[in-house]
């Protein structure tokens, strides 16, 4: 008989732990409202007690979602469990999710505790957990380099307390396939009462098996897989979401397992939290990368051709991803563009759609054909929830050889006054970026600036990705234009209204009108 296997999702939690991927309140509601459509089984929305934003954002979620479960992340601390379970008070199905680290190097160089101290913590915050919600997650942080008597011995002691999930993580990315679905058979054969919680795998993709680890635990009895969105996450990430879910139905005569999730909303998931985050997905990612269902060999396009499953395991319909495209040229109208923009899963008011459109045949002009690829970024620039403070209306560049880079720039504030600056620089976009800072007098640093061709050839849309700083925050910002200077500018300005929107009022804004 086939088994269900739950996903639980914290892309909201360590996958916001990428650097550079901060995500406010109203981006992480529309990312949960995608992962309820999508059918994830758990959402974990945060870790409450680190900061008030964490706070708001999983209170927030708790209140919204109503077909999953929320969890909210907990360091082993009396104090840390109160905050979890305030925030997820309102919660249809809450969870706290505590727990400790069991290998020796955490024990001994993090945690300065002995085996012993540490089962007892563990016992004492379960139970302290229980006092609020009915559903405990503990995680045995560093399993896969943990002993595996002392770590049965603290699941046996934990389920006792009242845990209802045992997390065995390879929190470093260290097993192989192999290891690992060894450390859970093991555990599934060794603890007495490991019939009375779901065991779940958390893996990390240090070694590039993140994936594979999470199916080998599924493989020896696993029955919940923490994921990722693109598999975003510390460092190297986490197990892709995308992947294990297409793995288990691709491959079900393997693994005979099947999940609640709706394979149709994967792409659509994908291009949402690579919006937010900034993290762009690579065009070879498996399922939901670029090339993931393009062809370019002769051979492989003949046989494509005659029939699909010659060189495609999975029809990309499964995933979200549509086969035939409609061409898009400057001659399409309306018509066309909102059928396609409605095929690609985006639906917009009259306004957006005059707003897309005058995008779209600005694009136009400049090439001779519009991807999809190419819509996509133009409707998610215009259905950012970002607040614009300001617009960059125009900007103008002069450079070259001998020349010294000076930019002209206008901006439209939120009344629709226009302000006009001009600055020289290393280089125009160092220019635009000179200018823009005289007329929004915001303090900040620029820490990272890159750019991608969003389609193929010398026309292609340059979408550009820039990070700011600002104390201790990180603001992402992105755009995308035919002309590069352009697209740059955009992208700062959006980074800029992400610091506006998140530290307003305690940021003055320019009174003084620039000529």
């Amino acid at each position: 008989m086939t088994t269900r296997v739950q996903i639980f999702d914290t892309t909201l939690r360590d996958g916001e732990q990428s650097p550079g991927a901060s995500l406010n309140v109203e981006e992480k509601l529309e990312i949960a409202r995608q992962l309820e459509r999508l059918g994830v089984d758990v959402i974990e929305a945060g870790f409450p007690i680190s900061s008030p934003g964490d706070f708001l954002a999983v209170q927030s979620i708790s209140r919204l979602i109503k077909n999953c479960t929320v969890c909210g992340l907990t360091r082993a601390v009396p104090k840390d469990i109160d905050s979890a379970a305030e925030a997820l008070k309102d919660a249809v199905r809450p969870r706290i999710h505590t727990g400790l680290g069991v290998s020796d190097s955490h024990l001994q160089h993090k945690l300065k505790l002995t085996r012993e101290a540490a089962m007892e913590r563990g016992v004492t915050a379960v139970k302290h957990a229980r006092k609020y919600v009915e559903d405990v997650e503990y995680f045995l942080e560093d399993s896969g380099r943990a002993d595996r008597d002392y770590l049965c011995q603290v699941i046996e002691a934990v389920i006792n307390a009242g845990a209802t999930v045992i997390n065995i993580p390879d929190t470093t990315g260290y097993t192989t396939p192999e290891e690992y679905g060894a450390l859970i058979g093991y555990v599934m054969n060794r603890v007495p009462n490991i019939d009375r919680a779901i065991v779940s795998v958390h893996c990390h993709n240090d070694l590039g098996m993140a994936v594979a680890n999470a199916l080998a635990g599924v493989r020896n009895g696993a029955r919940q897989i923490e994921c990722t969105v693109n598999g975003i996450g510390e460092r190297a990430g986490n197990t892709s979401l995308e992947e294990v879910v297409m793995a288990m139905r691709v491959r079900r005569d393997i693994y005979d397992c099947e999940t609640g999730i709706n394979t149709q909303e994967l792409y659509k998931t994908s291009r949402m939290v690579s919006n937010a985050t900034g993290i762009l997905v690579q065009p070879n990612k498996a399922i939901v990368g670029a090339n993931a269902f393009a062809h370019s060999s002769g051979i492989h396009q003949d046989g494509v051709l005659k029939e699909r499953t010659t060189y495609e395991i999975i029809d990309p319909r499964d995933v979200g991803i549509l086969e035939s495209k409609i061409i898009l040229s400057a001659r399409s109208g309306r018509h066309a563009l909102q059928h396609r923009l409605a095929e690609l899963g985006y639906t917009f008011s009259e306004e957006q759609v005059d707003k897309v459109y005058t995008r779209f045949l600005e694009v136009a002009d400049r090439k001779k054909e519009v991807y999809d690829e190419d819509l996509e970024k133009i409707a998610a620039d215009e259905t950012s929830s970002v607040r614009h403070t300001y617009e960059l209306a125009h900007v103008q560049v002069s450079c070259g050889e001998k020349l010294v880079p000076t930019a002209t720039v206008c901006v439209r504030d939120a009344s629709g006054r226009e302000l006009i600056d001009s600055c020289h620089g290393t280089g125009p976009v160092d220019a635009v970026y000179r200018a823009i800072n005289r007329i929004v007098a915001v303090e900040n640093e620029l820490i990272e600036f890159s750019i991608q061709a969003v389609t193929e050839g010398i026309d292609a849309l340059a979408e550009v990705t820039v990070r700011i700083r600002r104390g201790g925050d990180i603001y992402t910002g992105r755009a995308s234009h035919t002309d590069i200077v352009v697209a740059s500018g955009r992208a700062y300005m959006h980074a800029l209204n992400k610091l506006i929107d998140r530290t307003t009022p305690a940021l003055e804004h320019p009174t003084l009108e620039h000529v």
